[in-house]
């Protein structure tokens, strides 16, 4: 079983990662987002990391994508030294993060297009049509990307991630603002991606999707990972739900989380 305090080690079974850190931590002044941790994640596994808001997930997440340089410790992604080449990582993974937009300058068609050009993919027009049909916006193609709506804005944003076909996708809350028909669509593609060896990290507030696709799972808090492995290894009882395994490893009860609730409505 895998369990794991702050600076331990999240393991997978695999002998060579894709996704690799060691001693990884990230300090603002005195604040510690993100205190050091061991990672290892092998091709074909389907990783997620869950905890409340400002747990560090994103942190984590723009450690190993180059977004952000580590205080403590490094990475490797790709066999590539994060720290030393952060933009070699970011051309070959695929990256959706966290509460951003396209530029709002350029129509969903045009931000395609800038992002295939910098990845210098062939057959560009074929691909940026092929994704606006997949996610049902054609119809948006020349509609600029402050005038879409926020669940068409993150359309684009996952287009813009999965237009390269990358074998790593770090995925930041991808299903936020889509409806439950696109969230089941891109779960399915995700899940297609892993069974054809593809690998992916996910940070998500969806637990219950999560619960379906995730091959192992990590909890944070506080900048500290509380446990990490399979969800049948993080149960303590067969009946219990991923929400279950959460609230119960950050230390809070359903009994106690109403009771908050009740006390803001008085």
């Amino acid at each position: 079983m895998e369990r794991s305090l702050s600076g331990g080690v999240i393991l997978s079974q695999s002998d060579i990662p894709l996704v690799e850190a060691k001693d990884l931590g990230k300090a603002f002044g005195d604040f510690v987002a993100l205190h050091p941790l061991n990672v290892k994640v092998a091709a074909g596994e389907f990783f997620g990391v869950f905890g409340p808001n400002g747990a560090g997930k994103s942190t984590f997440i723009k450690l190993l994508t180059g977004q952000l340089r580590p205080t403590m410790g490094g990475a490797r992604v790709l066999g590539i030294n994060v720290r030393a080449d952060p933009r070699m990582v970011k051309a070959n993974v695929g990256i959706v993060p966290e509460s951003e937009s396209p530029p709002s300058f350029l129509t969903a068609a045009e931000y395609l297009e800038f992002v295939a050009r910098l990845r210098n993919l062939d057959e560009i027009p074929e691909k940026v049509t092929h994704w606006l049909d997949w996610f049902g916006i054609p119809d948006k193609r020349n509609t600029l990307c402050k005038d879409l709506s926020k669940g068409q804005r993150q359309k684009v944003m996952l287009a813009g991630a999965f237009i390269h076909n990358p074998n790593l996708l770090f995925l930041d809350e991808p299903f936020v603002n889509l409806d439950p028909i696109y969230q089941r669509k891109c779960r399915n593609l995700l899940m297609e991606i892993v069974a054809e060896g593809g690998t992916i990290f996910l940070c998500t507030h969806i637990l219950e999707v999560a619960e379906r696709v995730c091959t192992r799972v990590a909890v944070i808090d506080r900048g500290h990972v509380l446990a990490a492995g399979t969800i049948d290894e993080l149960k303590d009882k067969s009946d219990e739900t991923l929400e279950d395994v959460f609230i119960r490893l950050v230390g809070s009860s359903f009994e106690e989380i109403e009771a908050m609730e009740g006390s803001e409505e008085e």
